[in-house]
């Protein structure tokens, strides 16, 4: 492992790879359900829990959950799609040679990255996961595996040790129960339904009507540019608030779009007035409907983070890089299209639409340069993919 940016193509890749992970594919889906969703569902759902957390009295290091998350994640993608018993049961009888492994497949698939970073990654696999931040991100996990399973449930009544995975599922929610949001969730359906709302992100599809492969939800791509930001901030040595702040707005930048659908750039650029009639109908209907499903001293949070996620703000708590945030948000479309194109998944429309981000992402004084573009376009372009 060779020290450099967190932020950089190989990264990038090896997180974006997750799509192609499949949840559940020993039962019958009613939607495909990857490894991308599953982790955006639990960081929105850690978000919730650890505010709950907060609203109880407990002091919440929002960076501990933000990073610890992504590393449960890399661990994940390094350990494939075994069976939720399997997985636990390896990690629990094999730690040491399991957090060897991986770690190589890491630096195998990021042979650079920031040392830090690679380091408190190491020390996250070998130490003790015993704070609360760390019981929240693990009762983020089941919830998401919980939701999942409400999915395809009704297909898979007749299979055999359906209500034996019901029944574990319920007993690793119930172990987190001294968490005030676990039992707030558990208790209350309004507050399970924001939740449930986020999840419905997961049947969009990115890139409507065009051709690609992998297809991409707008949950995942939300994680992508969430991520992207905090690793971002991470190259330069941003923290606490703004880090909060720019993963969030990351995550939540296409909430709206639950209530609206997807209306593609195209249709936005020439038809005038349009962005700004979206934008009205967007927030009337996130105040009609999504806001009253979360406490009221969180809304104006949520405000921040998804009616305005790009614009650039300076405040004691409202501090925020929005040009950053939106320049991870064209460089995860642009990784969507380009790598489909290296797949072999092509169309006019959907090579146009790469050479349009890239031009985004490469103009003078623009986006791309807060991020760095430049030169995470030209690690992809030189990556075999």
């Amino acid at each position: 492992m060779t020290a450099g940016r967190a932020l950089n193509a190989p990264m990038l890749y090896y997180l974006f790879d997750s799509v192609n992970m499949h949840r559940w594919n020993d039962h019958l889906r009613p939607l495909d359900l990857t490894e991308l969703d599953k982790q955006a569902h639990k960081a929105a759902i850690a978000w919730v829990l650890g505010r709950y957390e907060e609203d109880a009295g407990n002091v919440m290091d929002w960076s501990r959950i933000i990073e610890h998350t992504l590393f449960s994640f890399l661990q994940r993608v390094a350990l494939t799609d075994l069976k939720p018993q399997i997985f636990h049961r390896i990690v629990a009888e094999k730690e040491p040679e399991v957090n060897t492994y991986v770690l190589q497949a890491f630096d195998r698939a990021v042979p650079v990255t920031d040392a830090a970073f690679r380091r408190r990654f190491e020390e996250y696999l070998n130490g003790p996961k015993d704070t609360r931040e760390d019981a929240v991100i693990r009762a983020a996990h089941y919830l998401a595996t919980r939701w999942e399973f409400n999915v395809i449930y009704d297909a898979n009544r007749s299979l055999y040790g359906i209500e034996d995975t019901r029944r574990e599922i319920d007993e690793q929610i119930e172990q987190h129960a001294d968490l005030a949001g676990v039992r707030q969730l558990m208790a209350d359906k309004r507050s399970f339904d924001f939740v449930d709302v986020f999840g419905q992100l997961r049947f969009q599809q990115r890139w409507a009507r065009t051709p690609r492969i992998p297809n991409t939800t707008v949950l995942g791509h939300s994680l992508l540019v969430a991520d992207m930001a905090y690793l971002n901030d991470l190259d330069h040595g941003i923290a606490g608030s703004e880090l909060y702040n720019d993963f969030y707005s990351g995550l939540y930048h296409d909430l709206p779009e639950v209530l609206t659908k997807d209306v593609i750039s195209p249709v936005k650029v020439h038809v005038n007035g349009l962005p700004a009639l979206l934008e009205g109908v967007e927030h009337e209907l996130m105040e009609k409907r999504i806001m009253p499903l979360i406490p009221e001293g969180w809304r104006d949070d949520l405000r921040f983070m998804s009616y305005e996620p790009f614009e650039d703000t300076d405040g004691t708590r409202r501090h925020r890089w929005g040009r950053a945030v939106k320049a991870c948000d064209l460089l995860s479309a642009w990784m969507e299209a380009h790598i489909s194109i290296c797949y072999g998944v092509s169309s006019q429309g959907l090579r146009d639409g790469e050479q349009d981000i890239r031009r985004k992402l490469l103009q003078p004084n623009g986006f791309g340069d807060c991020i760095g573009a430049a030169e995470i376009l030209r690690e992809f372009d030189g990556m075999k993919i």
